[in-house]
């Protein structure tokens, strides 16, 4: 398997990680970017959007560049290693994922065009107070009024919600899950914004009849007559976005390790560089090991993705073995770097905070862990002396 990029992916590469150090290359610009509303700049999110990075998942018909997971990976991955906080993954991978997928021709081109020029920030609402990490919508209920969808209830948290500009969100209705888009001037929205420990932003989203657009074509015979529910695109685009997360945790953890490494260098303890201590060498040696681990298993699911097989389980992989490498990374990073590690002004204790975030939306690995599990007696057994059999019941 070819883990190489192609030559226009390493531009693609080198032009992303060259505008994103001169936007945070500096970890002061990034506290002071994140300290005010809306918690990105809005400038660096207008020149992502001149590069064609905000459009890159999209089909060229509807304003994007056509691209795929793989440079979405790229992208990603290089927003995490100054953890951007720009909302890549949460608007450009998941809310205008779903709406790639499921959105009529006439939607596509109405919302993505816009976000993909930078006009525009979307957000998914669909995490609801008392669920954890589910595909489908309870708390929200949809209505038909006179031909007019209206929405009812609580989404919280949904990153970014503050700020975006059109909402995609999930409702109940006919015994499913679907999708519908609100405006963000919509009658009966309730935001309420507020930060979250790794400096980004989310909501409280509050909807009390609010006019919505279904998202997507009724389904059934006759023209359409039904709601489709659409649990299984929430699940494969939360699938993409895990994925995408992986690659931004492989940039963060990448960030660390180096930042690690070089503290050992050039720290001195007892009159001597921290390297010289062999304990310490073989626990930075260790991050690495779980760095790579996470790097390999990150792309390959990206590629799993770009080649159509299985999303759901690679990401389930991905999100495993970033979770355990992230939690790892960051830990030790703060304590080789000891007492600095943990103050507001160092930068690796703001990198493993992002970690944890990652960590935390979607689906943790622990969470990960036990759908990979529930899925064990489903694959085939090895013969290890012979060809591949399968278990007789």
């Amino acid at each position: 398997m070819d883990f190489q990029y192609d030559s226009e992916q390493n531009d693609l590469r080198e032009a992303v990680r060259g505008l994103l150090q001169r936007a945070y290359g500096d970890p002061e610009v990034r506290r002071r970017t994140v300290a005010a509303d809306p918690g990105f700049d809005e400038k660096t999110w207008a020149r992502l959007a001149e590069m064609g990075v905000l459009g890159l998942p999209f089909a060229e018909e509807d304003g994007g560049m056509g691209a795929g997971p793989i440079e979405v990976g790229i992208v990603a991955e290089e927003m995490g290693r100054v953890i951007a906080p720009e909302p890549f993954v949460e608007s450009v991978v998941l809310a205008g994922g779903l709406v790639a997928a499921v959105g009529t021709a006439a939607q596509r081109q109405a919302v993505l065009g816009p976000l993909s020029e930078g006009a525009t920030v979307l957000a998914f609402a669909h995490a609801e107070p008392g669920t954890r990490w589910s595909t489908t919508a309870r708390g929200v209920t949809a209505t038909e009024d006179g031909g007019t969808w209206r929405l009812t209830g609580v989404k919280e948290p949904v990153l970014h919600g503050a700020r975006a500009d059109v909402l995609v969100v999930s409702a109940a209705v006919d015994g499913g899950t679907a999708l519908y888009l609100v405006r963000g001037d919509a009658e009966g929205l309730t935001r309420t914004g507020y930060p979250t420990h790794d400096g980004t932003r989310a909501a409280n989203v509050t909807l009390a009849g609010t006019p919505a657009e279904l998202l997507g074509e009724l389904s059934g015979e006759g023209g359409g007559t039904a709601v489709a529910d659409r649990s299984a695109d929430v699940e494969r685009a939360q699938a993409l976005a895990r994925i995408a997360y992986g690659n931004e945790a492989v940039g963060a953890m990448d960030t660390a390790l180096t930042t690690t490494a070089e503290y050992l260098r050039t720290r001195k303890q007892f009159g001597v560089t921290l390297n010289r201590f062999q304990a310490l060498t073989f626990r930075a040696a260790d991050m690495y090991v779980s760095l790579e681990l996470a790097r390999s298993t990150a792309l390959w699911a990206s590629m799993v993705a770009d080649a159509g097989g299985d999303v759901v389980a690679a990401a389930d992989r991905a999100r495993l073995q970033t979770s355990r490498a992230g939690r790892h990374i960051g830990k030790e990073a703060i304590q080789l770097h000891g007492g600095i590690g943990v103050t507001a002004e160092y930068s690796v204790g703001h990198y493993t905070s992002r970690l944890t975030a990652i960590d935390h939306v979607l689906g943790d690995g622990d969470w990960a862990a036990d759908r990979l599990a529930a899925r064990v007696d489903g694959y085939p057994t090895v013969d290890p002396l012979g060809a591949p059999y399968t278990r007789a019941d």
